[in-house]
């Protein structure tokens, strides 16, 4: 689920944020939630709840109460499972211990904090609201709150920044020993600010020694890289995204929110709601939606952009059960990515090489 608003834009974020009016329209915003659920539980049908990850925007804006009334509303609406995960998404500044203490009693039993960097200049270049100081008291006051899952967002590849830089910011997150870290390159992305007026940002050099230097330290200290940008011991993994990559289907809701279902028939059905959160408030529920099927041919690329950065890769079979295609329909492509070195030859898993990881949107060319 999507909440929108953010304190700032951050001007490398291409996400559907959108700057927080003086008071959030919480107990509006929480009925077109929980409106927008029921209309697609109709699509979905009756399936059991595993996750919930309240992403953004920046989610720790809203309050507790307001969460709690969320978790309670669709509790009443579809099964949770016992083992639940519910990931909320939380920015250094936009919330104290007192908070992350009423977010956990709300239901929420797994953090991600957005600190990008423990370095108060990069953080200034990268127009984020908080400083070094207010991630370190964010991190303490989430662990003294009780929460045993936690991850840090952390940035690399920033303006002016050396592999030295990067690796501080790398041993400053594990500290903390929190179980989990995202640990991922800057991008320009077009439509946010840095795309038109871009930062310097390292070259491909120093890019690669920084990525080279970094897997072997979280690598040292016991974080095994499960996903493209995702590194955790191994009862710390995000078990929702974990079901992205593994292209399962998830119900998205909110402005500007991504979903995806699989029906009955086998169609695959992609949905996204209305972006501005002035139209997603509209009293009128039914515009909200827009849809669209999956195409057949469309599919191999589909699954295999997700399933393979997986470290581990997937299952082979699952290949058939996510996409209703049989394995030979991508044959030809397989056995040439083996070939190259690039796909791992074991016809039971879908899996890269090591030099495939690191080229892997040359492997997934193939699939296209």
């Amino acid at each position: 689920m999507h909440i929108p608003w953010c304190t700032r834009k951050c001007p490398y974020c291409d996400f559907n944020s959108h700057t927080a009016p003086d008071e959030l329209p919480e107990s509006d915003y929480l009925h077109q939630l929980l409106l927008d659920l029921e209309q697609d539980l109709q699509i979905s049908g009756k399936r059991p709840i595993e996750t919930i990850f309240i992403g953004g925007g920046t989610p720790s804006l809203v309050s507790p109460h307001m969460l709690a009334m969320l978790i309670d509303g669709i509790a009443a609406r579809a099964e949770l499972s016992d083992t639940l995960e519910v990931t909320m998404e939380a920015n250094p500044g936009s919330a104290d211990y007192a908070k992350f203490r009423d977010f956990r009693s709300a239901g929420v039993n797994r953090l991600s904090i957005g600190v990008q960097s423990f370095s108060d200049q990069r953080l200034a270049l990268l127009g984020r609201i908080h400083d070094a100081d207010n991630a370190v008291i964010a991190i303490k006051a989430a662990q003294h709150a009780g929460f045993e899952r936690l991850n840090i967002d952390l940035m690399h590849g920033l303006p002016g920044q050396t592999t030295a830089r990067a690796l501080d910011d790398l041993a400053r997150a594990l500290e903390f020993d929190t179980g989990h870290i995202s640990w991922y390159q800057l991008t320009i992305e077009p439509n946010t600010a840095f795309y038109s007026n871009p930062p310097v940002i390292p070259i491909d050099d120093v890019l690669s020694d920084i990525l080279d230097a970094g897997l072997e330290l979280l690598d040292k200290k016991g974080y095994q890289q499960y996903e493209v940008s995702a590194f955790a011991r191994e009862s710390h993994r995000c078990r929702h995204n974990i079901n992205y990559w593994q292209f399962g289907d998830y119900i998205g809701i909110g402005a500007g929110a991504h979903g995806k279902i699989t029906q009955s028939t086998g169609r695959v059905l992609r949905s996204k709601k209305t972006r501005v959160p002035r139209d997603y408030l509209s009293t009128d529920a039914r515009h909200l939606r827009f849809s669209e099927t999956v195409e057949k041919k469309e599919l191999p690329l589909e699954f295999m952009m997700n399933a393979l950065r997986l470290r581990d890769g997937v299952d082979a079979a699952l290949f058939k059960q996510r996409t209703g295609l049989p394995l030979s329909s991508i044959g030809s492509q397989l056995s040439t990515a083996i070939e190259e070195g690039l796909l791992v030859n074991d016809s039971s898993r879908l899996q890269t090489t090591d030099m495939g990881y690191r080229f892997l949107d040359s492997v997934l060319a193939r699939f296209s």
